[in-house]
């Protein structure tokens, strides 16, 4: 072979296999491919692997199989069924179910999906919304917003070739301008409830001491009656006593009763009594004689 045909075999092999580098493509397991001939699909490709095109004459492009992420720019305002407006932030999980449904619709262009599917979600949840209250939105029903709002999502936008996963609400809030106001007025439902708490627990503080003074007084009285009693039986039993002891020896009595009067009426040298000698309190004195 001489020199000459080696190099335009070199060139050949060359050629042929630029022709097969652009000829050949590979699918990722993430991706699906659309390929095209001419500006029109000539075929989708769901499955990974390898696959040929016609060089120059055909091109595929690539569109992703995983979820993507949708963050709305902007909290949105939306009114309750109240009239009073929250702050909605959301977030919602999407992906392409049906690639050449995506590519016919939107280009193939992300951002505008993105941007359709947004649209489609905040519609849905003003409705939601609108229909519900604050303590609704806020948690009484906020799974059942989410959940009604994916799914009347998802219908919308199958025609699309899309699939809306998930809807979450990331935030709920009151706007700015009526946050404060919403604060003072939770304070002062706070305050009044702690009114109302503090004027309870004194009534029954009240209550309590009434309800012990009361008691105090009926243990001091039955204890008054039980001692009343104790000292009538033994004023009674004292009585009886110095009855028997009269009823013994008379004289003796009054003359033991005498000595206790002289005892009591002279307990300290200082006393002084003015009596008449004469008088019966002196009875005793006068009948003693000393012996001797």
């Amino acid at each position: 072979m001489t020199k000459q045909s080696s190099s335009t075999l070199l060139s050949l092999l060359i050629v042929a296999l630029l022709i097969a580098s652009q000829a050949i493509y590979t699918v990722d397991e993430r991706k699906y491919a659309l390929k095209f001939q001419f500006g029109e699909i000539v075929s989708v490709q769901t499955t990974p692997g390898l696959s040929w095109k016609i060089p120059m004459i055909q091109n595929v492009n690539f569109y992703d199989k995983r979820n993507l992420t949708l963050n709305n720019a902007n909290a949105i305002s939306i009114m309750t069924s109240e009239k009073k407006p929250l702050s909605i932030d959301y977030v919602v999980l999407w992906r392409i179910s049906n690639v050449k449904d995506y590519y016919i619709s939107v280009s193939g262009d992300e951002e505008r999906a993105k941007q359709q599917i947004e649209q489609n979600v905040t519609a849905l949840l003003t409705e939601e919304i609108n229909k519900r209250s604050i303590h609704d939105v806020i948690s009484g029903e906020r799974d059942k917003i989410m959940a009604a709002t994916r799914s009347k999502a998802s219908k919308n936008v199958e025609s699309k070739g899309v699939e809306i996963v998930d809807v979450r609400l990331r935030r709920v809030d009151f706007p700015t301008n009526v946050t404060d106001s919403v604060y003072e007025r939770m304070k002062a439902e706070r305050s009044r409830v702690a009114q109302e708490l503090r004027a309870t627990g004194t009534a029954e503080s009240e209550k309590i001491r009434a309800e012990a003074d009361r008691q105090r007084q009926v243990i001091v009285a039955e204890a008054y009656r039980k001692a009343q009693e104790i000292k009538g039986k033994g004023d009674a039993e004292s009585a009886a006593i110095y009855a028997n002891a009269y009823g013994v020896d008379p004289e003796f009595y009054t003359f033991y009763r005498s000595l206790d009067a002289y005892k009591s009426s002279l307990k300290n040298n200082s006393d002084v009594l003015v009596i008449d000698p004469s008088s019966d309190f002196f009875r005793y004195f006068k009948n003693f004689k000393r012996n001797g």
